[in-house]
């Protein structure tokens, strides 16, 4: 039988209970290895809410875990390690035994500290037991270069030496992290970052099982499942791993960046902040698709520094900005929707640059770099919904009417569309080809439709643009 179950913990109030009801001791990484062996044979996936890894990196994760291996995520920033670490917590029993009172976890079977062992002596099968949930038995700590022994180990507490204590008595410590979260997942973010006497602390207590405490040491048999993440410019550069800790690490697992557009557009919808209640606001997809396709350019980019990288939170905030631009125009425009247009594309790019390295020779290209690069993206994703259409006759209406259309961050969808004095030919079928023919009534998504239509025209080159100000353009022959 395991530890318990439900959502509420078992009524086993000591351990002579425990082992009546037929409960084993079992280590942590014997612990998620049955639960996700368990999941596997439900055909449950190891985690969910992480898109583009179903086929690469949860594989290697779910062979690093059947096989007990402590293990370290390697990859660029923005790339979910933090968050599939967080998900490891899925795989611990919603409850565990631990000795009443204890501060590390101790197992009623096996009582590691010195408090634990005198009670286990003392009360025999009527040891007193508590239950700790889950959450408890997580642990994560950002590797900084200030970090100390004793936040991780711990330290000489001045108070319970001060009570009358020894100083070589184990019992006078104030212990740390890792000891405090035994029987658990711990969780070190950034690890090169930590220095080297920190690592060396840490190695001592989860390969030689003792610690060495202002001049004394003690047996400390902890039980935890180790897990770090790194970036690959950090472990090699900005910092290292002492050879013996990264021996320590059986699995390393390489995360990446989305391989398609559809699982880059999938995450940011998903992890983008919603857009205020009070604003009805409605995103095209081929605009998310812009978003996507120009963070895959910069990606390949050899002015952009792709050991830094460009993180998938590059994708989410200019999403957010862009949805930002468009709810601004609705509130002064009395719009009923807010959605986002091509225009407000030009609002993303000097809010995103700080998130992106680039390696120039020469300062102050960036903005045009990134330019170029998102409108390739909007010429790219045109040609992907309406690659083929023939536009023969709104380019007449421009070259032989004198047609001109004036658009900006704050004019309203409708007078765009009152630009054209008329009904514009195609536009139901341009909207069936974007995939907004469902609000095809709603003359902000047909402006933003239009002007997706007009962009990639100019793009094209089958017809001009001419720069009225930062954020108005006019559309003309």
């Amino acid at each position: 039988m395991t530890h318990g179950t439900g959502s509420t913990p078992p009524e086993l109030p000591t351990l002579g209970a425990l082992r009546a009801a037929g409960i084993e001791p079992r280590s942590v990484k014997e612990e998620v290895r049955a639960n996700l062996v368990a999941r596997l044979r439900r055909g449950d996936p190891l985690t969910t809410g992480v898109v583009g890894y179903d086929d690469t990196v949860l594989p290697q994760l779910e062979r690093a875990i059947l096989a007990g291996q402590d293990l370290i995520l390697l990859g660029e920033r923005g790339q979910a390690k933090t968050r599939l670490v967080r998900r490891l917590v899925e795989l611990l029993d919603p409850w565990v035994p631990i000795v009443a009172g204890c501060e590390i976890n101790c197992s009623p079977w096996v009582p590691t500290c010195a408090s634990c062992r005198r009670a286990a002596d003392e009360h025999g099968e009527d040891l007193p037991i508590a239950w700790i949930d889950r959450d408890r038995r997580f642990a994560e700590k950002l590797a900084t270069p200030d970090a100390a022994v004793a936040d991780l180990i711990g330290d000489v507490d001045p108070i319970k030496v001060a009570e009358g204590r020894t100083l070589g008595d184990e019992e006078t410590i104030h212990w740390g992290l890792v000891p405090r979260h035994h029987r658990g997942i711990v969780a070190i973010n950034e690890l090169p970052d930590l220095p080297e006497r920190i690592q060396v602390a840490l190695l001592n207590v989860l390969e030689e099982r003792d610690v060495q405490i202002r001049g004394y040491s003690l047996r400390l048999p902890l039980d935890v499942l180790l897990v770090a993440t790194a970036n690959p410019d950090d472990y090699t550069n900005r910092g290292r791993i002492i050879s013996p800790l990264k021996d320590r690490f059986g699995a390393q697992v390489r995360t990446h960046y989305p391989h398609t557009i559809d699982d880059e557009v999938a995450i940011v919808t998903a992890e983008a902040t919603p857009p205020p209640t009070d604003v009805r606001v409605h995103v095209p997809r081929y605009l998310d698709e812009v978003l996507a396709e120009l963070v895959h350019l910069l990606r390949e980019s050899p002015d952009v520094n792709q050991r830094s990288g460009v993180s998938v939170r590059f994708t989410i905030g200019a999403h957010e900005t862009l949805v930002a631009a468009a709810v601004r125009r609705a509130a002064r425009t009395g719009a009923d929707t807010a959605v986002p247009r091509v225009i407000d594309l030009r609002a993303v790019l000097p809010a995103a640059l700080g998130r992106i390295e680039f390696d120039l020779l020469e300062d102050g290209q960036e903005l045009e770099i990134v330019e170029h690069a998102l409108a390739r993206a909007v010429l790219t994703v045109w040609r992907r919904h309406l690659g083929g259409e023939s536009f023969d006759e709104l380019i007449e209406r421009f070259e032989q009417g004198g047609l001109t259309v004036d658009t900006g961050d704050l004019l309203a969808g409708r007078d765009l569309l009152a630009a054209f004095d008329g009904p514009i030919t195609g536009l139901a079928r341009w909207l069936q080809r974007l995939g907004e023919h469902e609000r095809q009534e709603d003359p902000e998504v047909a402006a933003s439709a239009v002007e997706f239509v007009l962009e990639g025209l100019h793009l094209g080159r089958r017809l001009n643009r001419d720069e009225l100000d930062a954020f108005a353009v006019r559309y003309g022959a």
